[in-house]
């Protein structure tokens, strides 16, 4: 059996670790160009795939036959092969989204929702909603006239917003659409986008205090679905929700942070072991940037250049998952690199009594300023942190007490 993953760019996509939950199956990423298109379909390749951006709408012409949701919404993203060798489409993402306005809580009915983009995936929300009995629906959209990012402060009055475009998406982390602190009214959030876990828009909310919830969910469910029509077996309806729960502790970053000298090489190093993942080290990036040492950095270019190399350091650490990163003591200093960190991980403070934390080739430590140092930076370390552990003279025994605090068990290490 052959089943895949259709679209343009896939190094972003977690769908083979779901399928692998799923089925015995071989689940290729099939990356195509738009004018591959034609022959790839009319190929033997595959039994079945699901299909995303940009070519949702693409394949319908090549579908023998389309499920009610396909029609509906004018998307396929689930195309199984007949007996007689044609193609039927089908849309689980209709299922998939509505699994994950159940999964946040999320009520609909007689609620004004706002929906940014007015694609495949908007469609998808905007049919959801109609059947959950939303009193309005707002399609956000650049070229429309009368529902545009410009005059969007018309709908602060929202209830709920939901982003089904790719802004913000991997590798674009960080970019958003609209400045969510004018909606006043706001119940709930949702970005389809799952690569970064909490995109800019999800941050955002965050920092508002409103309800909000990725698309990974909606990602497990619809696969759900799919792998049904793929092998013709039944799932339960928690299938999706114990596959999230593993793909979460699977691809999140575990980040630490804490002051210099507290040990946060050292316990990266034997969590990562202890993981089975590999172990980033932002201080290291910035010396291979720069070709030199921290402390000469300091003494050549500047604290402010060094926060600058320090910041692109970050940015590229946060873009990835499953890693264990070490953190510079200062790098939780920036709004953005704490954006940065957070979009991907479980953060977590590494706390040690000043007076055990080591000082050798750190510039900002060595003069004797490390009481008021400390004092400023508490603050951002508990602002960024998911947790707070207290650092032990043994590695191990940090790990454990980190590992802990995060949830984890003994059957999620090596």
């Amino acid at each position: 059996m052959r089943f895949g993953l259709l679209g343009r760019k896939l190094g972003h996509s977690y769908s083979p670790q779901i399928h692998a939950y799923l089925g015995d199956y071989e689940y290729p990423l099939y990356e195509k160009e738009p004018e591959e298109i034609e022959e790839f379909m009319h190929s033997n390749e595959f039994d079945g795939m699901n299909v995303t951006i940009p070519y949702k709408q693409t394949v319908i012409p090549y579908m023998a036959k389309l499920s009610d949701s396909a029609k509906k919404i004018g998307s396929v993203n689930t195309v199984t092969r007949l007996p007689d060798g044609s193609l039927y489409g089908d849309n689980t993402d209709y299922y998939g989204f509505s699994f994950l306005l159940d999964a946040a809580g999320f009520d609909v009915k007689d609620k004004k929702v706002v929906i940014l983009g007015n694609g495949g995936a908007s469609q998808t929300v905007i049919a959801v909603c109609r059947d959950r009995g939303a009193k309005e629906i707002a399609v956000i959209s650049q070229r429309s006239q009368t529902d545009n990012y410009i005059n969007i402060e018309k709908h602060a009055n929202a209830d709920y917003i939901f982003n089904g475009t790719p802004v913000g998406m991997y590798p674009n982390n960080g970019e958003r659409l609209i400045n969510l602190s004018i909606f006043k009214n706001c119940k709930g959030v949702a970005d389809l986008i799952y690569n970064p876990a909490k995109t800019r828009f999800l941050l955002d909310a965050e920092e508002l205090n409103i309800p909000n919830i990725n698309g990974l969910v909606m990602l497990c469910a619809q696969a759900v679905k799919a792998a049904e029509s793929f092998i013709g077996t039944k799932f339960e309806p928690q299938k999706a929700l114990s596959i999230l729960s593993s793909l979460e502790n699977e691809m999140e970053n575990i980040v630490l942070v804490g002051m210099p000298g507290c040990g946060k090489s050292t316990a990266a190093k034997a969590l990562a072991q202890k993981l089975g993942r590999e172990f980033i080290d932002t201080d290291q990036l910035v010396e291979e940037a720069e070709g030199i040492p921290i402390p000469q950095i300091f003494a050549e270019k500047g604290e402010e250049y060094f926060r600058n190399a320090e910041t692109n350091a970050v940015k590229t650490a946060g873009k990835l998952s499953s890693k264990i990163i070490a953190t510079g003591g200062g790098a939780i200093l920036r709004d953005e690199n704490k954006a940065a960190l957070r979009q991907n991980a479980k953060v977590v403070f590494l706390s040690r009594d000043i007076a055990h934390l080591a000082t050798d080739g750190r510039p900002l430590s060595a003069d004797g300023k490390l009481q008021k140092m400390f004092e400023a930076r508490l603050p951002h370390y508990k602002a960024v942190s998911d947790i707070t552990v207290e650092v032990s003279q043994d590695a191990e025994e940090t790990v454990k007490r980190i590992l802990k605090g995060l949830g984890y068990n003994e059957n999620t290490c090596n």
